[in-house]
């Protein structure tokens, strides 16, 4: 069984060195572990709560998902997507708000910062608090219980908020389930070896300290900026103090073990900051030059980011949807046709009739194919990480509504602006008819 891993990132600034070391790195090595399932998202509704630029949020979102691509996140293995594209957050959203305790936002700590900050400044505790702030952690527990990730790799300040939706998804499991857990339990993790580097001055590489070094500027700005790097005065001859250099903590975050132990003796040595930069910079060039040739081609191909992100979208909506019909029928929003089936006189099932199989493919993915009764193969889903997802998705598409799109060669289904399955052109028709058989057994 594969475990699925979801993060988000917020769409308010621009990828610095800090970034790629401490979460865009490890992340696209983890996309391509055997048993992974990625899921990646740009959290631009999230961004809204912090920013109200909108040039600058449309800038980010540009930004992130070329920065993303550039460093080796391949699209075709995880899923990577606007959070905006996905209804079905937002609507989850809903759901979980009326679940969702006041006393258990209450406690959240940005707002309780927040209030705290008003209180000392002598207002009102909640001047400046918006509903966004106050009920962020339901839109993050929205986010990853939509697709009932199993892991959530997170910084230590959002272990609370993983906890927060491990809290509303039991709530709701309980209140709505009857016996049924809808929802998986998120874990957070956080992981202690990932890479903090430190800024120009020292401090953590932040933007709200403006000590960062731009990830793919070009060669002559990163080298400006590692110039800026604040060093103790020792002159070229003393020995230098590597271990409280924090030149060399940026030096050791992208080299070996073997050669960063070597630039440390030659610290000890007495080798000069100026010598030390140029290392430096040759070293963060050789490693970032090729990603920043492919960020600068992608900046310059918004409507390919645009196809890309709008697959991913298509990808995580063939989970989403079906999924979601099912929480809105456990809390009583389900369609009336699925209860006047209890009023009409049933088809019976026969073996003869068509239907939809599952199964994993030599690709390790699983598809499901509808099938006549003869057992030829007329429509083939889209993949799909897990038989759950597959068998979802198969079910949401016998109770949807289609639109099919044709070529000379193929036919494509649609439905709810999502792709769900294909077939040649010529078994279009016959697709058609089965589809509606399976319908009739299902009313």
């Amino acid at each position: 069984m594969s475990v699925r891993v979801l993060t988000g990132i917020t769409t308010t600034g621009i990828p610095h060195l800090g970034n790629y070391a401490g979460a865009i790195r490890p992340a696209v090595a983890a996309s391509r572990e055997s048993g992974v399932d990625a899921f990646y998202f740009l959290a631009d509704y999230h961004a809204l709560i912090k920013c109200d630029d909108p040039a600058r949020i449309a800038q980010s979102r540009l930004s992130i998902a070329a920065t993303w691509l550039a460093c080796g996140l391949d699209a075709e293995r995880a899923t990577f997507y606007r959070q905006s594209d996905i209804p079905e957050t937002t609507e989850l959203n809903w759901l979980l708000t009326c679940v969702a305790g006041k006393g258990l936002l209450n406690r959240a700590h940005a707002y309780k910062a927040a209030v705290t900050a008003n209180v000392d400044a002598g207002q009102d505790a909640d001047a400046g608090v918006t509903m966004g702030l106050y009920s962020y952690p339901v839109l993050m527990a929205a986010d990853i219980l939509l697709f009932n990730a199993h892991r959530v790799p997170v910084g230590r300040d959002q272990i609370q908020h993983v906890e927060m939706a491990r809290d509303i998804a039991q709530r709701f499991n309980h209140v709505f389930g009857k016996g049924r857990d809808y929802f998986t339990l998120p874990d957070a993790v956080v992981d202690e070896q990932v890479a903090t580097l430190p800024g120009l001055d020292g401090r953590k590489m932040s933007k709200s300290y403006d000590n960062t070094i731009p990830l793919f500027s070009t060669a002559k700005q990163l080298k400006t900026a590692i110039s800026r790097i604040v060093t103790d005065s020792r002159l070229p001859g003393e020995a230098k103090d590597a271990d409280s250099s924090h030149l060399f903590q940026i030096y050791r975050g992208f080299a070996s073990n073997e050669s960063s132990a070597e630039f440390r003796q030659s610290l000890l040595d007495g080798m000069g900051w100026g010598d030390a930069k140029q290392q430096l910079f040759a070293l963060l060039d050789a490693e970032l030059a090729p990603g920043r040739e492919h960020y600068n081609a992608l900046l310059q191909r918004p409507d390919d980011l645009e196809d890309i992100l709008l697959a991913g979208a298509a990808k995580a909506r063939a989970i989403a949807q079906p999924f979601l019909a099912e929480l809105r029928e456990a809390v009583g929003l389900q369609s009336f046709r699925s209860k006047a089936a209890n009023n009409t006189a049933k088809v019976k099932k026969t073996t003869n009739a068509a239907r939809v199989v599952s199964a994993r493919d030599s690709d390790g993915q699983f598809r499901f194919r509808l099938r006549n009764a003869a057992g030829d193969v007329l429509l083939t889903s889209i993949a799909f990480a897990d038989g759950k997802s597959a068998g979802l998705a198969a079910k949401a598409m016998i109770q949807g509504s289609d639109e099919w799109q044709s070529s000379e060669s193929a036919c494509a289904l649609w439905q709810a602006g999502v792709l769900v399955a294909e077939c040649e052109a010529e078994l279009a028709d016959a697709a058609v008819i089965a589809l509606a058989e399976l319908r009739a057994l299902e009313d």
